[in-house]
């Protein structure tokens, strides 16, 4: 996440969410019949991509939404060097189980690093499966990052959060609000999903996370109140699928573009900007809370990666 507030294993950890749940603190795409991206070495790749615990339509967001990153801008990213026990790693009992894919950007790519991730959390009230992809760029472009977790808290209750990440103080940079948010009409995709009476504002109790996120970011829960689990998996089929890869597609488009021109003074802001967000993600919650759902043992190896790919 190139620029922010939930790092991996899962963009959005609930204390940032303000979720009640025991957990670390996650051209034209389909996602009918995804093909599996390359996510660094072919075996490691399709331990991530198995989604082993997701209903079909999430599985099928997720490998759909990574292919469409991978095919897009495969050319910009080396292989993933995620050692294998940070590629797949669980707790001491195996009721905790994750994984981490980390692809960074070639020397010549706006792109800092993509990450790529899945949790399997076996709670007392039942099982948590939280996914996230982050796509976070470097300061030679100040195209904002992009940031997708999708949380299943029940087979009727999921938390989505998807948004391109604003990396400029828009009160003091209208024209950046122009560029990426209003000229790309992004509202209307969070209005297509507001429309649903399923779907309803996610209001995090962390005031620094609601600072954080766009204008046009989408932070909704989605239930189904009298227990239909078809209709949330027809939501994320039919609605949450469409509308992540609108706004990948979105996303991509401005990478591809480049960005505007960015002076030095601007990268050296783009560059405290975005080391504050991903060292305040590590410090308000995975430091914590990753040692207490892995072990201090797994969590260690996880965190080093995870800080390496941040830089702090």
């Amino acid at each position: 996440m190139p620029f922010t507030f939930s790092p991996p294993p899962c963009l959005l950890p609930p204390k940032l969410l303000g979720a009640r749940t025991p957990f670390l603190s996650p051209s034209s795409y389909s996602s009918a019949s995804p093909t599996p991206p390359r996510m660094g070495q072919p075996a490691r790749a399709s331990k991530l991509m198995e989604f082993p615990h997701l209903v079909a339509p999430h599985r099928n967001t997720m490998v759909g939404l990574i292919s469409a990153v991978e095919n897009r801008l495969g050319a910009h990213l080396l292989p993933s060097a995620v050692p294998s026990d940070v590629e797949y790693y669980q707790n001491e009992s195996g009721t905790s189980q994750g994984t981490l894919s980390i692809r960074c950007g070639i020397d010549s790519s706006p792109i800092d690093f993509i990450l790529a991730s899945w949790l399997h959390l076996e709670q007392a009230t039942g099982a948590f499966e939280i996914t996230n992809i982050a796509c976070y760029l470097n300061s030679s472009t100040d195209v904002p990052h992009f940031q997708f977790e999708l949380v299943q808290c029940s087979p009727t209750y999921f938390i989505l959060f998807l948004d391109l990440i604003p990396r400029k103080d828009i009160v003091l940079h209208p024209d950046y609000l122009k560029t990426f948010y209003e000229d790309t009409q992004l509202e209307s995709c969070r209005q297509r999903l507001d429309r649903l009476p399923e779907v309803q504002p996610y209001f995090s109790s962390s005031l620094y996370f609601r600072r954080v996120v766009s204008p046009t970011g989408i932070l909704v829960s989605i239930k189904c109140d009298d227990g239909r689990a078809e209709r949330i998996e027809e939501i994320i089929r039919e609605h949450v699928n469409p509308i992540a890869n609108e706004v990948a597609g979105i996303w991509m488009d401005m990478c591809i573009a480049g960005g505007r021109e960015v002076s030095e003074l601007e990268r050296a802001e783009l560059e405290k900007r975005d080391s504050l967000i991903k060292r305040k993600a590590i410090d308000m919650d995975l430091s914590s809370s990753m040692p207490k759902q892995f072990g201090e043992e797994v969590a260690g190896r996880v965190l080093r990666v995870i800080r390496n790919a941040y830089k702090i």
